[in-house]
């Protein structure tokens, strides 16, 4: 389908004789071709950078195109050294799907509306991609069902059809404010589901997932809004997807914003999809009140990963070694714990490891 948009777009840029661009309606380029050399900034972003700013789109949304059903007209800005452009509605059933643009800044295309049919049969293909990404994603979406039967349902639908080659890498994207991902940014045989507040995305084999995940961070951080991310890389099977967004999901739980975690990295955090967190924060409830003092809960942590190695803690910490015996002691004291016994030192390194997490969303 993407070679018919761009043969779409090619014809168009003939037809009328002009350099064409096809941006869906979020301004996220989706072909162009090229008529001579003609090129302005606005253009020069969108192919760089496959997509155009939002300064951009909000200058060209003033113009009407978002209601538009036929050519508008964007005049010149020379301030902005913004060439005058044709803009065509790519629509469908009353749609707007995209943006068919022509560069025409001597005003030479005088009967845009030849390029109508054309405009028409874009809409149609992107329209027909945005309902099976539609379809496609209530069924990843049954794969991440709780009810064994909706998911066994799911993964026979997608064997006879669209189905990603396994092994998939299923990888979790989460923001405070999750809105469905826009489809025509990532390779058509990624597929994506927007559940329990998670951006999931089947990545098929052949396909690196970390530049997917990357490319899908940008989309999402472009509404302003940070992004943890976590992958699960080798799920054999469509059976296996369920387990891999579980595991996905809680190597994005402890990521930082700005971070992806894979799910083989995390050592003792993947204890986390043990156990429900009630379960876990009973399991390593730390007696005591060191929860009343962060310096020294941050001083037994910093302890603990240094393995209890004195003068490791001491310099990363940046105090002096008997300040540290100090503030060592009295972790004894708040916790009844003593910092010399395997077991209570393995009681309070899960507590502190696992802790700050348990009340994630």
């Amino acid at each position: 389908m993407a070679q018919d948009l761009q043969e779409i777009v090619e014809l168009s840029a003939d037809l009328l004789g002009a350099p064409a661009t096809l941006e869906d309606r979020d301004f996220h380029l989706v072909a162009y071709a090229a008529h001579g050399d003609t090129i302005d900034p606005v253009r020069m972003e969108s192919i760089l950078h496959r997509r155009a700013t939002e300064d951009v789109r909000t200058r060209f949304e003033r113009h009407g195109i978002a209601r538009a059903t036929g050519p508008v007209r964007i005049p010149a800005d020379a301030a902005l050294g913004q060439l005058g452009r044709l803009c065509l509605p790519v629509r469908w059933n009353n749609v707007t799907y995209g943006y068919l643009w022509f560069l025409d800044d001597q005003e030479q295309i005088t009967d845009p509306a030849r390029a109508m049919p054309l405009c028409e049969r874009a809409g149609l293909l992107m329209a027909r991609r945005a309902r099976e990404r539609d379809d496609l994603s209530w069924r990843v979406a049954d794969l991440l069902s709780a009810q064994p039967d909706v998911r066994a349902q799911a993964a026979a639908e997608l064997a006879g059809s669209a189905a990603p080659e396994p092994p998939l890498a299923v990888a979790v994207l989460r923001t405070a404010t999750p809105e469905p991902l826009n489809p025509w940014m990532l390779p058509a045989s990624v597929l994506t589901t927007l559940w329990q507040r998670d951006h999931v995305l089947l990545v098929p084999s052949g396909i690196a997932p970390r530049p997917v995940i990357d490319r899908a961070r940008r989309l999402l951080e472009e509404r302003g809004t940070p992004v943890r991310a976590g992958l699960h890389d080798g799920s054999s099977t469509l059976d296996a997807v369920h387990e891999g967004w579980l595991r996905a999901r809680v190597a994005a739980r402890v990521a930082l914003p700005g971070q992806t975690r894979d799910w083989t990295s995390l050592g003792a955090l993947r204890l986390l999809r043990a156990a429900p967190d009630d379960a876990l924060a009973e399991a390593v409830r730390i007696p005591g009140t060191l929860h009343e003092h962060p310096g020294l809960e941050a001083t037994a942590r910093t302890y603990l990963d240094h393995a209890g190695n004195v003068q490791e803690t001491a310099r990363t910490l940046n105090i002096h070694r008997q300040t540290l015996y100090h503030r060592l002691r009295r972790i004894e004291e708040l916790t009844t714990l003593t910092l010399a016994d395997g077991g209570d030192r393995l009681t309070l390194h899960l507590a502190l490891t696992l802790g700050p997490h348990l009340d994630y969303p």
